[in-house]
C-alpha cells in the first residue's frame, strides 16, 4: 500500500494539552532526532544530545537564530564559562530552560529514536520550541502518528494502537481499566489463540483435501465439526461483550423529564453533587437543555435534563420543549419527575401515555417526599414498575436511584460482567464477519459439501482475525483509526 506520508521522515509536535499548564512537552521522532536536538538545545553538561546515552535526562537550553547551531561548546568546562558570563550572543538566542529526555531505537514509543523537550507550559513557550525544531529539517506530525508509526514498526498490534485512544477518552476508572487491558495485549491475545485453533482446524481439512485416502470418515467429521463449534460459540461470547465494552466506552444517554416545577433540576444537581442548574419556585425556570457527563458505579453516564414539558406560551418555551421531546425520543433512558407533594394531573398522564407508546425504558421518581404525599402512586408504578421515591432537595435516596440506573443496565440493554477486552465498533464489525464464516463452514460440513468449500469459509475467517490485529490492513481503515487522535499521540 501506498501511505500519505514518508516513514522517512522525523515528525515533531507538541504532547501537551493546550492552555495554561506547568510543562509543555514537544516531541521528536525519527532518524534525525538527535541531529536536530543537537542543532536546538545546549546542555549545562556540554555533550550534544546525539551523544547521550538512552534513557538520559539532561539540564539545558533550547536556543534559535542563525548562529544557534554554533553555540554548543565542546567540552564542559567551556559551557560552563559560557552561561556563567551570559554572552549578549547567547542571551537573546535562548528561548526556554528545558530538560531534554533520549530515548534511542528501538527501545522507544515508536521504535525510532525520540527526543522529548520538557519546556516550560502556557500558550507560547511550547509553540516556540516546536517552531525553532520544524526548521530544521522536520515536519509537524500529523493526528496520532506517533502511534501509527508505533504499529507500522510493529511495537504494538492494531488493537492495541486503538487501545491508546480508549485511555486517553476513558471517562471512568472501568473505562480506564478496560483500556489499559487492551493496551497489555489481552484482547491480542485473545484473537491469536483463536486464530491459532481455527489454523489447527483448516490444516486438518486440507490434509482431507490433499490426501482423501486418509479421510477418516463420520468419527473425523465429528471432531472438525466440535472444533467449529467450540471457536464459533467463543466468538459469540465476544460480541455479547461487546456491548459491554459498549456502554463503558460511550456510556449511555439518560434523559430527565417531567411537568415543570416537579424538582427536576433539582435532581440533576443532587445527582452531580453539585448545584449545575438554576432551582427556583417559579415553573418552567429551566428553559433549555442542560447536559453532563456521571460516573455511576463505574458507568458512564450522559445525563440531560429538559426544560419541562408544557404548552408553551412564546417561541422559546416552544423550542424549548421540542428539544426536550427530541431527547426523550434518543434516549437510552428516561427518569420521570413526579411531584409526590400533589396528585397527577392531566399533563402528568399524557406524558406516562407517551412514554409507554414510545416503549421506552423508565425509572419513575416520585419526588419532594420530604414534604406530605399526595400522589396516586399505584397509578404510577403500574405504567412504570422500576419507581424511586426521593426528595432532591434532602439528598434523600439519591443512591437507591443510581442503583436502579446500574440495574437496569445490567438486566436491560447490556450485560454487564468482568469483561476481559475493549471491543470497539471496529472489532464488532470483524468479529461478526469471522462468525458467519465460521458459521458457514459449519452448515457446508454438515451437509458434506466439499472439503474445499469448507477451507474457504475457514480461510476467510482467519483473514478477519488478521484484520483485527492489523496482520493485514488499508490506507482508509488506518486513516480512520488514526485521525481520531490528537496531535502529539
Amino acid at each position: 500500500m501506498v501511505l500519505k506520508f514518508s516513514m522517512k521522515d522525523t515528525i515533531a509536535a507538541i504532547a501537551t494539552a493546550p492552555g495554561v499548564s506547568a510543562i509543555g512537552i514537544i516531541k521528536i521522532s525519527g532518524s534525525q532526532a538527535l541531529e536536530i536536538a543537537d542543532r536546538v538545545f545546549i546542555a549545562q553538561s556540554g555533550v550534544n544530545p546525539s551523544q547521550c546515552k538512552s534513557y538520559t535526562v539532561h539540564y539545558g537550553w533550547v536556543v534559535a537564530g542563525k548562529n544557534a547551531d554554533k553555540l554548543a561548546p565542546s567540552a564542559p568546562q567551556s559551557q560552563k564559562k559560557i552561561f556563567s558570563c551570559k554572552p549578549a550572543c547567547l542571551k537573546k538566542n535562548i528561548l526556554d530552560e528545558a530538560i531534554l529526555t533520549v530515548m534511542r531505537a528501538p527501545k522507544s514509543y515508536t521504535r525510532e529514536d525520540v527526543v522529548e523537550i520538557s519546556c516550560h507550559g502556557g500558550y507560547v513557550a511550547a509553540r516556540a520550541v516546536l517552531g525553532v525544531v520544524l526548521e530544521k529539517r522536520c515536519r509537524l506530525a500529523e493526528p496520532g502518528e506517533f502511534t501509527k508509526r508505533a504499529f507500522l514498526n510493529g511495537r504494538i498490534d492494531l488493537s492495541q494502537a486503538e487501545a491508546v485512544l480508549d485511555i486517553i477518552k476513558a471517562k471512568t476508572d472501568s473505562a480506564l481499566k478496560l483500556g489499559l487491558q487492551q493496551l497489555e495485549g489481552v484482547f491480542s491475545r485473545q484473537i491469536n489463540s483463536l486464530r491459532d485453533d481455527i489454523v489447527k482446524i483448516l490444516a486438518l481439512i486440507e490434509v482431507q483435501i490433499d490426501f482423501p485416502e486418509e479421510y477418516s470418515g463420520d468419527a473425523g467429521k465429528k471432531e472438525l465439526c466440535r472444533g467449529l463449534e467450540d471457536i464459533h460459540s467463543r466468538l459469540s461470547c465476544m460480541l455479547e461483550e461487546a456491548k459491554h465494552g459498549q456502554v463503558y466506552r460511550e456510556g449511555i444517554h439518560v434523559v430527565i423529564c417531567g411537568m415543570p416545577n416537579t424538582g427536576k433540576s433539582s435532581l440533576l444537581n443532587a445527582l452531580l453533587r453539585k448545584e449545575r442548574s438554576i432551582v427556583t419556585s417559579v415553573a418552567g425556570t429551566t428553559r433549555d437543555i442542560i447536559e453532563e457527563v456521571i460516573d455511576i458505579k463505574g458507568i458512564p453516564v450522559r445525563i440531560v435534563d429538559t426544560a419541562g414539558i408544557i404548552e408553551p406560551r412564546d417561541l422559546i418555551e416552544r423550542k424549548a420543549v421540542k428539544r426536550s421531546r427530541q431527547c426523550i425520543d434518543s434516549a437510552d433512558l428516561v427518569i420521570a419527575v413526579f411531584d409526590a407533594a400533589r396528585r397527577l394531573r392531566a399533563d402528568d398522564k399524557v406524558l406516562m401515555r407517551a412514554l409507554v407508546k414510545k416503549k421506552k425504558v423508565v425509572i419513575a421518581v416520585l419526588n419532594k417526599i420530604d414534604l406530605k404525599i399526595n400522589i396516586q402512586q399505584e397509578e404510577v408504578t403500574r405504567r412504570f414498575p422500576s419507581c424511586v421515591a426521593l426528595s432532591a432537595k434532602k439528598s434523600k435516596n439519591i443512591n437507591l436511584l443510581e442503583r436502579t440506573i446500574v440495574e437496569l443496565v445490567q438486566t436491560g440493554r447490556v450485560a454487564l460482567g468482568e469483561s476481559r477486552s475493549f471491543i470497539n465498533t471496529r472489532h464488532q464489525h470483524v468479529i461478526a464477519q469471522a462468525h458467519r464464516n465460521l458459521k458457514s463452514a459449519l452448515c457446508s460440513l454438515r451437509e458434506d459439501l466439499s472439503f474445499e468449500y469448507v477451507a474457504q469459509d475457514i480461510k476467510d475467517a482467519v483473514s478477519c482475525l488478521d484484520e483485527l490485529l492489523g496482520k493485514r490492513f488499508s490506507e482508509d481503515v488506518l486513516d480512520k483509526i488514526f485521525n481520531e487522535f490528537c496531535i502529539g499521540k
